[in-house]
């Protein structure tokens, strides 16, 4: 009805933050280094290579001064033919980081010394026009301060000696990375410092089984290559996210790790990224279940449609892949969508392509209805009522009933039930039933909340 795709909106500028990216090759510090600055564990970090792929951006906060901290996959060599490999697409991020940030800090390893892979990196960041700055990790005391000199033939000007994991000499690089900001920037940031996040912003968490598609999805959506795209199960190791301004008004696009069952991760690194998945939903207003249409709606599928419909979270299944199939195919995956996920009741299910975008189009009006129906708050009167013919129609036993009723909360719509005794659970899934039905809350999440009234 004349609504544009998702696809077409253009990423929201919400502050003029500086920027500092981290780069560097793999395994040199780079992501505790982010944590250390942001001050929490925020990026995954491991003792095997490889662990952060996707630009992840944070903002920061230093000396009075906040700026977006970009941490990024470690950068490896390419040779010829390798552009569609992981590699490449992982350095790739990282170069566009390095092209992008206003400042940009380059981890080196104390303990390795120059490698040729260092001596990669710095040679396209001797090229850019923006300050580099060279910290050289690891150096955990000041005996090892001397073996920073090392580095000094990089030609990145003098280097910093710092501990990421201890914090040791971080604060001196932050103050020279923050004395290096542009100065236009530093004034927009000066009269902008007492913005505060928009909170009507709603929060999309995109999630799924490894491989389904979610971080084409993601990038389809906000119109830049933000995540890394392969056909490598596991990709993406942490959830990131942009605002996206659209004609319902911002939203912020969240991509997370495939989520898989808990006795299939055997490793530390990907636990955790299922850890973030989870707390990324708990943190959302809707997700989007993306589910590769050419498998079919697995148990996996299942687990995790019931995991984020617990966490009151409403749900658009999107089938991905949907153009792959013939006939036969897409009559059997419309009854696994009845068997195995029913218990969504009214939730959208919309045929998409993530890679060509077909279907898209469908998407932000549904959106729009969603958050509607998240945040609609109901007179009590009319919540009464309603309770009030459901339990003429239909008592509840032992001669249990509700007294009075309240909206207490919306996002999810939260009903507060003073009753007389307690109501078994068959009855109040009966009464979520007829508020669903009458206030057409369909496909969110509806929670009851019962109060023993005493003296009754």
């Amino acid at each position: 009805m004349g609504r544009p795709s998702p696809a077409a909106a253009s990423p929201a500028v919400s502050r003029p933050l500086p920027s500092v990216a981290i780069v560097g090759r793999p395994n040199v510090g780079k992501s505790t280094l982010m944590n250390r600055i942001l001050g929490r564990r925020e990026a995954i970090v491991a003792e095997q290579p490889g662990i952060t792929r996707d630009r992840k951006e944070m903002p920061a906060r230093w000396q009075g001064r906040e700026f977006t901290v970009v941490d990024t996959g470690g950068w490896l060599p390419q040779g010829a033919g390798d552009s569609a490999s992981m590699d490449a697409k992982v350095s790739a991020q990282s170069e566009k980081s390095m092209q992008d940030a206003d400042v940009v800090v380059m981890v080196v390893d104390t303990h390795a010394g120059v490698t040729g892979d260092d001596e990669g990196v710095a040679g396209r960041l001797r090229g850019r026009e923006g300050p580099v700055l060279v910290a050289v990790n690891k150096v955990d005391d000041e005996a090892h301060e001397h073996l920073i000199w090392e580095f000094i033939r990089l030609g990145l000007g003098e280097p910093f000696p710092v501990s990421a994991l201890h914090g040791r000499g971080v604060g001196d690089l932050l103050d020279a990375a923050t004395a290096a900001f542009p100065e236009e920037l530093a004034e927009e940031l000066g009269a902008d410092a007492e913005a505060a996040p928009d909170p009507a912003t709603v929060s999309v968490a995109i999630v799924g089984r490894p491989n389904a598609g979610k971080s084409t999805l993601f990038n389809r959506l906000i119109g830049d290559d933000r995540s890394v795209v392969h056909d490598q199960p596991g990709t993406t190791r942490d959830a990131i996210d942009t605002v996206v301004e659209t004609e319902l008004g911002p939203i912020r696009f969240v991509d997370t790790a495939g989520m898989r069952r808990r006795a299939r991760i055997d490793q530390a690194a990907e636990y955790y990224s299922l850890l973030r998945a989870l707390a990324a939903v708990d943190r959302s207003d809707i997700a989007l279940l993306v589910v590769d249409a050419t498998v079919g709606v697995t148990h996996q599928d299942q687990r995790l449609a019931e995991r984020v419909d617990a966490a009151g979270c409403p749900i658009v299944v999107l089938l991905n892949k949907w153009d792959l199939l013939d006939t036969v195919a897409r009559g059997a995956i419309a009854a696994d969508i009845d068997r195995r996920l029913h218990f969504l009741g009214e939730a959208a299910v919309l045929r998409v392509s993530a890679l060509s975008g077909k279907g898209l189009k469908r998407l932000l009006p549904e959106l729009g209805g969603v958050i509607s129906e998240y945040r609609r708050r109901i007179p009590t009167q009319a919540v009464n009522r309603v309770l009030r013919d459901a339990q003429a129609a239909h008592p509840a036993p032992d001669g249990a009933r509700v007294l009075y009723a309240t909206q207490g909360a919306t996002d999810p719509p939260t009903f507060t039930l003073f009753a007389n005794r307690t109501l078994p659970r068959t009855y109040l899934r009966y009464l979520e039933r007829r508020l669903r039905e009458s206030f057409a809350l369909g496909s969110v999440p509806v929670k009851l909340r019962v109060r023993r009234r005493s003296g009754e």
